[in-house]
């Protein structure tokens, strides 16, 4: 019998901000899409990856994958 897969697919987004030409600020929209076992993990992933809109390494958090 084939195993089931039991991982999940989550979206990273980036907690970075920049600046509009109306001068508020808003979120970049990178995102990295990463693998996680539900059955490990309770917490939400956090990891310190590169935004290449503001070009640093900038936290991303967990979200749903729609």
């Amino acid at each position: 019998m084939a195993k089931k897969n039991v991982s999940l697919l989550v979206k990273l987004v980036s907690t970075a901000t920049k600046k509009t030409a109306t001068g508020e600020e808003k979120l970049t929209g990178c995102f990295y899409i990463k693998k996680r076992n539900p059955k490990k993990l309770t917490k939400k992933l956090e990891f310190k990856k590169y935004d290449p809109v503001v070009r640093k390494h900038v936290l991303f958090k967990e979200e749903k994958l729609k």
